[in-house]
């Protein structure tokens, strides 16, 4: 099984090696079945994709797919012939397809080059297929962020159309967001993300959203305006917090608000978006040094 794997990756798209897989699967099922539930490996779980596809569980086989794909994304898994096969896509769920794309994109490799854009093309058919047959608004919005990832906007775009053609729901709005944002559009993100919040003016990571939006656009104030708003639904989280706080020590040059920002820094997970905070605020007027260089100082922490 293992050597039939290697000739896959070697070249996904040959039908030999998928046929060699059938009859083992055909005439040693139950001793492959019990070693594949044993065996967590890239090989294992990719001949388990096939294996489900034969066994016409096409959900639990795309999200297989998914997750081999998130590890190696540098070969065309998706060229496999069953993943193009009529029987695949009829049957396919849009829950399912969904949520292999967010499998695919787990480890966050960078797939926006032409080279990945032909590597995932049957995964864009694939959500073309889906999309249209079952068009569930939440599951669009998450296989949007597929293509959105790739460079491919325009396919984005269109399963945020198909979407609100059933239903207007937030996950559409923040997708589109997300996606006039990765194409640097900041006046189309802000627009789409109070969109957003129209639909779901409970939603605190909205005004958190839309806060850092601003504060990108250079309108700090309205960043700081929009996290107090958040705060009033979730007043403990503490991403909002350093967000106010960094947005205030920007506008008025508070060193209190700096101070509460380095005392928070270390709970926060991301440090990319850590360090953008303490940019931000270390850029606030007639802020002491001494303290400045030790919001700095807070970034290697």
């Amino acid at each position: 099984m293992k050597l039939l794997v290697g000739a896959i990756a070697s070249a996904p798209a040959a039908p030999q090696p998928y046929t060699a897989l059938a009859e083992l699967w055909r005439d040693r099922r139950s001793e492959l079945k019990e070693s594949l539930e044993e065996d967590g490996s890239l090989s294992a779980v990719l001949a388990q994709a096939y294996f489900l596809f034969l066994d016409g569980d096409m959900d639990d086989a795309v999200m297989a797919l998914g997750s081999v794909t998130g590890v190696r994304p540098d070969v065309a898994w998706g060229a496999a012939p069953w993943f193009g096969d009529a029987r695949f896509l009829d049957a396919v769920g849009a829950g399912a397809l969904a949520e292999a794309c967010l499998r695919a994109l787990d480890y966050g490799h960078d797939l926006d080059t032409d080279e990945m854009r032909e590597r995932f093309a049957p995964w864009f058919h694939a959500l073309d297929v889906v999309s249209e047959r079952n068009p569930v608004p939440e599951s669009l919005a998450a296989m949007a962020r597929l293509p959105r990832a790739c460079g491919r906007y325009e396919l984005s775009f269109a399963l945020c159309d198909r979407a609100d053609a059933v239903n207007r729901v937030m996950w559409t709005a923040v997708a589109r967001a997300a996606t006039w944002r990765a194409m640097g559009d900041l006046d189309q993100a802000a627009a789409a993300f109070e969109g957003a919040l129209l639909l779901d003016p409970a939603n605190w990571s909205l005004y958190l959203d839309l806060a850092d939006v601003r504060a990108e656009q250079g309108d700090f104030a309205a960043a700081a305006s929009l996290v107090e708003q958040g705060l009033e639904y979730e007043p403990h989280e503490v991403s909002l917090r350093a967000a106010g706080a960094a947005y205030r020590t920007r506008v008025y040059g508070s060193s209190d608000d700096l101070m509460a920002l380095i005392a928070l820094a270390p709970e926060l997970a991301n440090t990319t978006y850590r360090n953008l905070l303490i940019d931000y605020a270390c850029a606030g007027p007639q802020l002491p040094r001494r303290l400045v260089a030790k919001a700095h100082r807070s970034r290697k922490n």
